[in-house]
């Protein structure tokens, strides 16, 4: 298990400007609905946004705190 807090944070330490929307999506805070928005993803394809995220994430996910995401990346309008 993990908070929202902890969560966003793992992912601001990768991704510094990120805004995270999380929805907890069983309340059992191990699987989650994101939406990280960043400029980092300019010029990325999605795949290598998720893969960002996804390196964040991924202690969290080896230890079992996160079990399962659903993921929508963005980059932010100007």
């Amino acid at each position: 298990m993990i908070d929202n807090d902890s969560l966003a944070a793992l992912i601001r330490a990768h991704l510094p400007d990120a805004e995270v929307e999380i929805l907890d999506r069983t309340g059992t805070m191990d699987h989650f609905n994101l939406t990280v928005r960043s400029r980092a993803f300019a010029g990325k394809t999605l795949i290598e946004q998720h893969q960002t995220v996804y390196g964040a994430l991924k202690a969290a996910l080896k230890d079992g705190r996160v079990h399962a995401v659903e993921l929508k990346t963005l980059v932010p309008e100007r």
